[in-house]
């Protein structure tokens, strides 16, 4: 087991009932509806490569619902939870999952390409990398409409979620760099959960920490405990207010695991049980339940009436996935240009 790094302390505000709650919901959802897909998946009824985002919750509740609805997202092949979180609705995302055209992507996409336009999602990328050019020409035109087209609504931000395998890729380091000089508004969210692939963090990269890269660029570079929903939401709310303000980008580290293998056709032997059990006693939404309850702010009766609705909900999902038609062959050649909307 290599040796873990300390976990920074982030200094967090007080949040009320109603925001506890929203965020305990939206993990619980991301979790629930991983284990579905597994659960799918195993018994042959979802195909191709599905990699689930088990145990890293915190990351993408804590800096989405930092954002508003129009702004951007961009993810990675693990993007259902970020989907998720992003508003697209659990049953659109599992009927792209099983490939149905009631689909986000209209089951063109499937797990790794999930795109929804109405919601911002900037699509799921199947290559290491290939989101953070498009996330930051989003941010681009977001300036650029703001700037040179004199568009005051223009205030949106751009986050861009990747793994700590793609911080040694060069689409990191240009990006980045661009993003400084133009002062871009963009989060660049790092979701380092130890291991790309097999490859162990520590093996691949000269400088595992990656949050200090930011320096090279003039950028802050912030890492944050990424188990921790209320650190990771009170970074990502500082970042939002950066870029909304003009003040540019920022790098944010999510020092996170992942409770699954690669994908769900890695047996995940490489990992040492001491590692995973090290990293499962800080499960990220059972931590946050036991703050709820600690600070009055929800029973567990509360928590687990959410746990029941959202179940719930991942079995109407799964449902509308199956009772779902196929993408009519005859639509083959249709949605390869804009103008087949």
């Amino acid at each position: 087991m290599v040796q873990e790094r300390t976990l920074p302390t982030v200094a967090t505000a007080a949040i009320t009932r109603e925001e506890g709650l929203r965020l305990y919901e939206d993990m619980v959802l991301g979790r629930f509806f991983e284990d579905k897909c597994a659960e799918m998946y195993y018994r042959g009824k979802m195909f191709g490569f599905v990699h689930l985002y088990n145990g890293q919750e915190a990351v993408s509740t804590g800096v989405i619902k930092a954002m508003r609805p129009d702004d951007y997202v961009g993810s990675t092949y693990r993007d259902h939870v970020h989907a998720l979180s992003a508003g697209v609705p659990a049953r659109e995302v599992m009927a792209e999952l099983f490939g149905k055209v009631t689909g986000c992507s209209k089951g063109r996409g499937g797990s790794m390409h999930l795109f929804s336009a109405k919601h911002n999602l900037l699509g799921g990328y199947a290559f290491i990398g290939e989101g953070i050019p498009v996330a930051t020409g989003a941010a681009f035109q977001t300036k650029y409409r703001r700037e040179a087209l004199g568009d005051e609504s223009a205030d949106q931000v751009t986050a861009s979620f990747f793994g700590d395998g793609t911080a040694n890729n060069g689409q990191f380091f240009e990006c980045l760099n661009m993003a400084a000089l133009w002062k871009l508004p963009i989060l660049f969210v790092v979701e380092n959960n130890k291991w790309a692939i097999g490859m162990a963090h520590d093996r691949a990269t000269s400088q595992p920490e990656i949050y200090k890269k930011a320096s090279v660029f003039g950028m802050p570079g912030v890492e944050v405990d990424g188990m921790d929903v209320l650190a990771v939401h009170a970074v990502a709310q500082e970042a939002v207010a950066r870029a909304r303000a003009g003040e540019g980008p920022t790098l944010i580290e999510c020092l996170t695991y992942r409770f699954r293998g690669h994908s769900l056709a890695d047996p995940d032997e490489l990992r040492s049980q001491a590692e995973k059990e090290f990293w499962f006693a800080r499960d990220p939404i059972k931590k946050f339940a036991a703050h709820l309850s600690e600070h009055n702010l929800a029973s567990s009766e509360e928590l687990k009436e959410i746990d029941h609705r959202i179940q719930a909900q991942i079995e109407d999902a799964v449902k509308f996935a199956i009772d779902s038609p196929e993408p009519d062959p005859s639509d083959l050649y249709r949605y390869v240009f804009a103008e087949d909307e």
